[in-house]
C-alpha cells in the first residue's frame, strides 16, 4: 500500500508550553482557530455537576479589556464570521473563522477571555439561568431520553451514568464552597499544559506562529495535568448488550484496554460498516426488509476505553427481529476480520479523506488537526484494529450465511479516462453512432435553449465550485414521491459526499432543489447519475426512519420558506406526469469551461423542460401575516421575517446593514438582559427572491405573547441603535459587511446562494459588485430610513409562532 500523504501541519510547543498546530492553506478565504483545553465534564468534581459547561458559557461574558459588546462572540458575528463552544466529557472545544484580515483580532480575544474571565455573581447568576433553559429542553428531548437508556446497562460507576448537564440546583452559585471549586477548575485546567490551540488559514506558518506567540502570552503557564481514569465500562464484564426501543435497536459495544491508534481503527472500522453497498451489511439487511437505516458511531473513547452503537431503524417493532439482524452484524464482522490487512479499503478511505480535505473549509481543517481526526489507517491502526475486532466478536461463530462481499470501489474517487458522451443517450453504445433517434431530436433542440447559468463572477480555476437545479412544479407532489428519490440518492449521496462533493435533493414549497458543492472534478459524473435516479427512481416500500420531533425554533426555520412561496397547487399522484410540466433552471459557479461543457451535455438529459426566464415562486405579502405552527413541546418559538420592501439593490443595502448592526444588540438584550430564552438570533434571509430581517426567539417559561412583544420592542429600537452611532463606527461596520461580498472573502457555496438570489430577484450577473458598491454607499441618513421603514404600518411582516396571533401584531396597522 502507498504511503500516506506527509502531513500538511506543523506540530511544536510556544514558549509558554501550549501545543501548537498550525497548518498553512493558501486556497483558503478564512482563517479558523481551535482551542482544545483537555478537560470535560467528567473531570469535575462529583458535588458540581455541570460545573464545566458552566464555566465554558460565563467564559464568553466578557473581560475587563473586552467587555461583551466587543467580546469574542460579537467580534466574530460583526466581521461576518462563525463562532461556537463545546462542552464534551474529557474535552471543551472553542472555535471561530474570520477574514485573514480579522483573524488576530479574534484570537486576541480568545486568548485574553480564557485568562482573565471576570465570572462576577451577577452574571454567573443570569448565565446560570440560561444554562437551566437549555437543561430542561434538553431533558426534553426524546433523543436525550433515549441515549439515557441506552447507557443504563454500564457500570452504576462510570461517568457516563452520571449527569453532568448542569442546572439551578445542581450549580448554587452563591454558595463559596462553589466558587472555590469554580476557581480551582479554571486554575487547574485552563493553563498551557493542558491546552492544545490549531490555527489554519492562508497566512504563511511563520505568520501563524507568530500570532500564537503573541497573543497566547497571557495565558497562565502550566504543566499536563493527569485526567482520572473511569473505572471500567461494565461491572459484569459484558462487552455487549441491546437496547429494543419500537422500531429503534441499538447494539452497544464497550472496550477495554485498546493500544494505541484505536481512534484510526474506529474510525476506520465504523466507515465500513456504514457503506451502503451491494453486498455489506447495510444492503444486505435492507434487502431482507430488517432495517430501513444503519449508523455505526463512536460515543465514547477516552483512556483505552471505547464504546460504540451500532444504532438501526425498522420498518415495524425491532424486538422479533433483534437476534437476525445481530447474528447478520456478527456473520460480517467475521467476513470483515477475515479479509485484513484490508490494503484496497485503506488505500480508498485515504483518498477520501485526501479528497474532502481539497474543498473543506478553514473551520473544518482546524477542527480535523485539533481533534487529530484519522486521516488513513496506518500499520499501526492496523494492528489496534485487529485488537479491536478480537474484542467486539462473539466467542461463538456465528451460524448466519450471507454471500458478503468488500464494497465495490467509489466511482469518483478516481478521474473519468474518457468524458461523458453527450452524443449517446441512455442504452446507446459507440455502435450506434450515426443512428438519430427522435430522442436526440430533442435533446438537440433542448440544447439550445438551455436554462443553466454558468456564472463567471467566481474564480473557476480552482478544485472547488457549486450548483443549484430547481424544478418548479405545476401540480403538488404525494410527499412519497420526494421520499422515494431521496431514498434511491443514498448510495450516491454517500459516494459523492466521500469523492468530496456535498449532494442533497429538498423540496421548498412547489420546488424540488438539487445542491452540489465541492471538487468539482467529478462532478458531471455525478449529476448524470442523480439525473437518471430522478427520471426511474428505485421502488422503496419502507417506511422510513422514525423522526423525532423538532425542537419548535426549527419546527418554524423548516416551515418558514414554504410561507413565502405561492398557494398549495391541486396534487397529482403520479411522478413521470409531474416531470411531464415540471419546468427546471439552474445556476453553476466556478466551474472551469471544460466541466461546464459536460454539465451542459449532461442537462439534456433533464427531466422537465427548460426555462431561461423561470420566475420566482414567491408569495404576494398581505402587509402582516401570523401563522401558527403547533408542536408537541410545551416550550413556545417565534420567528418574525421583514421583507424589504422592495427588491432593489439599494434596499437590499440597507436591510443588510440593518441586521449587521442589529444582530449582537438583539443577542444581548434578549438573551442575556432579559433571559428570555436560550436559542435567540436575528440576521438577514433571502427566500425566493425577497430579502428580509428574520428574529427568532425559542423559550422554556415565555409565551408566544411576551415573545413577540419583545421582539417587536426591539424592532421599534432600531432607529435609536442607527441614529446613535458615530461616524466612525458606522463606517467600520458598513466596511466590514461589504468585505464580506467580495469575491476574494466569498466561499463558492456562498456565492452560489447570492447569485441564486439575484437570478430569482432580477438582478444583473454583475450583482456581487452592484451589491458592495450598494453597501459602501450607505450614508447614517439612508439607514435610518430603513430602521424608520421596516417599523410602518405598510412593511410586510411575517409571523410564524407556535401558538395564535397576538394582540400587538397589527399595531399600528392603517
Amino acid at each position: 500500500m502507498p504511503a500516506p500523504n506527509p502531513p500538511h501541519a506543523s506540530r511544536l510547543t510556544c514558549n509558554n508550553g501550549l501545543a501548537l498546530i498550525v497548518r498553512h492553506e493558501p486556497r483558503l478565504k478564512h482563517s479558523a482557530a481551535y482551542l482544545r483545553v483537555a478537560a470535560g465534564s467528567h473531570d469535575v468534581p462529583a458535588a458540581w455537576p455541570g460545573l464545566a459547561h458552566f464555566l465554558e458559557h460565563l467564559l464568553f461574558l466578557g473581560t475587563d479589556r473586552f467587555p461583551p459588546a466587543q467580546g469574542l462572540m460579537a467580534y466574530v458575528q460583526q466581521q461576518g464570521g462563525h463562532i461556537n463552544a463545546r462542552t464534551s466529557e474529557r474535552h471543551t472545544d472553542f472555535f471561530f473563522e474570520l477574514p485573514p484580515a480579522a483573524f488576530e483580532g479574534g484570537l486576541e480575544r480568545l486568548c485574553d477571555m480564557l485568562a482573565h474571565p471576570r465570572m462576577n455573581t451577577a452574571d454567573q447568576l443570569r448565565e446560570r439561568e440560561v444554562l437551566h433553559a437549555e437543561f430542561i429542553a434538553w431533558v426534553r428531548e426524546p433523543t436525550t431520553q433515549h441515549e439515557r437508556r441506552l447507557f443504563q446497562p454500564l457500570n452504576p460507576a462510570h461517568p457516563l451514568r452520571a449527569f453532568h448537564a448542569g442546572n439551578r440546583y445542581s450549580l448554587p452559585v452563591p454558595r463559596a464552597a462553589f466558587q472555590q471549586a469554580l476557581k480551582d477548575f479554571h486554575e487547574q485546567y485552563y493553563q498551557t499544559g493542558q491546552m492544545t490551540l490549531t490555527l489554519v488559514g492562508p497566512q504563511s506558518l511563520e505568520e501563524l506562529i507568530t500570532l500564537a506567540e503573541r497573543h497566547s502570552a497571557p495565558l497562565t503557564c502550566g504543566e499536563p495535568v493527569r485526567q482520572c481514569s473511569p473505572p471500567p465500562l461494565s461491572v459484569t464484564g459484558k462487552q455487549r448488550y441491546q437496547h429494543v426501543d419500537g422500531r429503534r435497536l441499538n447494539l452497544m459495544l464497550a472496550m477495554e484496554h485498546l493500544p494505541v491508534a484505536s481512534d484510526q481503527a474506529l474510525a476506520f472500522l465504523c466507515h465500513w460498516i456504514n457503506a451502503d453497498k451491494p453486498g455489506g451489511l447495510v444492503a444486505q439487511l435492507r434487502q431482507l426488509h430488517l432495517i430501513d437505516t444503519l449508523n455505526a458511531r463512536v460515543v465514547y473513547l477516552f483512556d483505552g476505553q471505547a464504546l460504540l452503537d451500532i444504532a438501526l431503524t425498522t420498518p415495524a417493532d425491532s424486538a422479533p427481529h433483534s437476534q437476525q439482524i445481530i447474528d447478520a452484524f456478527d456473520g460480517w464482522l467475521a467476513f470483515f476480520s477475515a479479509r485484513q490487512p484490508w490494503p484496497a479499503l485503506r488505500e480508498e478511505f485515504r483518498l477520501l479523506h485526501q479528497r474532502q480535505q481539497q474543498v473543506s473549509s478553514a473551520l473544518a481543517l482546524a477542527r480535523i488537526e485539533g481533534q487529530q481526526c484519522a486521516s488513513h489507517l496506518s500499520d499501526q491502526g492496523v494492528q489496534a484494529l485487529r485488537a479491536i475486532l478480537t474484542q467486539i466478536q462473539p466467542v461463538a461463530p456465528t451460524t448466519c450465511q450471507h454471500d458478503w462481499q468488500l464494497p465495490t470501489p467509489n466511482p469518483f474517487l478516481t478521474s473519468e479516462k474518457e468524458p461523458v458522451n453527450a452524443g449517446l443517450i441512455r442504452g446507446q453504445t459507440s455502435a450506434h453512432r450515426g443512428l438519430r433517434t427522435f430522442a436526440q431530436d430533442r435533446l438537440r433542440s433542448r440544447r439550445d435553449r438551455s436554462a443553466m447559468t454558468f456564472s463567471a463572477a467566481m474564480p473557476t480555476d480552482s478544485d472547488e465550485a457549486a450548483l443549484r437545479l430547481r424544478w418548479h412544479f405545476a401540480t403538488a407532489h404525494e410527499p412519497a414521491f420526494l421520499s422515494q428519490v431521496q431514498h434511491s440518492l443514498q448510495t450516491l449521496k454517500q459516494d459523492a459526499h466521500h469523492a468530496g462533493v456535498e449532494l442533497s435533493l429538498n423540496a421548498q414549497g412547489n420546488d424540488w432543489l438539487l445542491n452540489m458543492r465541492g471538487v468539482q472534478e467529478p462532478m458531471p459524473t455525478i449529476l448524470e447519475h442523480v439525473l437518471r435516479s430522478l427520471d426511474a427512481p428505485v421502488q422503496h416500500q419502507a417506511q422510513g426512519s422514525p423522526e423525532a420531533p423538532l425542537m419548535p425554533i426549527r419546527h418554524l426555520l423548516k416551515r418558514l420558506p414554504e410561507r413565502c412561496q405561492a398557494q398549495a397547487l391541486p396534487a397529482i399522484n403520479d411522478l413521470q406526469q409531474g416531470w411531464a410540466s415540471a419546468r427546471w433552471d439552474g445556476l453553476a459557479v466556478g466551474l472551469a469551461t471544460r466541466t461546464q461543457t459536460l454539465i451542459a451535455a449532461i442537462l439534456n438529459k433533464a427531466p422537465g423542460i427548460p426555462d431561461t426566464d423561470l420566475s420566482p415562486a414567491a408569495a404576494p405579502m398581505r402587509t402582516r401575516q401570523w401563522h401558527t405552527e403547533p408542536c408537541a413541546s410545551s416550550e413556545h418559538a417565534v420567528l418574525l421575517f421583514c421583507p424589504a420592501p422592495t427588491a432593489d439593490i439599494a434596499d437590499e443595502a440597507a436591510w443588510r446593514l440593518l441586521a449587521h448592526l442589529a444582530q449582537q444588540p438583539f443577542y444581548q438584550r434578549l438573551r442575556v438582559e432579559l433571559q428570555l430564552g436560550y436559542a435567540v438570533f436575528s440576521g438577514l434571509r433571502q427566500f425566493n427572491g425577497r430579502t428580509g430581517l428574520l428574529f427568532g426567539v425559542q423559550s422554556p417559561h415565555a409565551a408566544t405573547t411576551e415573545i413577540f412583544e419583545q421582539i417587536r420592542q426591539f424592532i421599534e429600537q432600531l432607529p435609536t441603535l442607527v441614529s446613535t452611532l458615530d461616524e466612525t463606527s458606522f463606517i467600520q461596520a458598513r466596511a466590514s459587511l461589504a468585505q464580506q461580498f467580495s469575491t476574494e472573502a466569498l466561499s463558492m457555496a456562498d456565492a452560489r446562494d447570492l447569485l441564486w438570489h439575484a437570478k430569482q430577484a432580477g438582478h444583473s450577473s454583475d450583482y456581487l459588485k452592484a451589491l458592495y458598491t450598494a453597501l459602501m454607499a450607505l450614508e447614517p441618513s439612508t439607514t435610518l430610513n430603513a430602521a424608520q421603514r421596516i417599523n410602518q404600518p405598510y412593511c410586510d411582516w411575517l409571523c410564524l409562532a407556535t401558538s395564535s396571533e397576538t394582540e400587538t401584531f397589527n399595531r399600528g396597522r392603517s
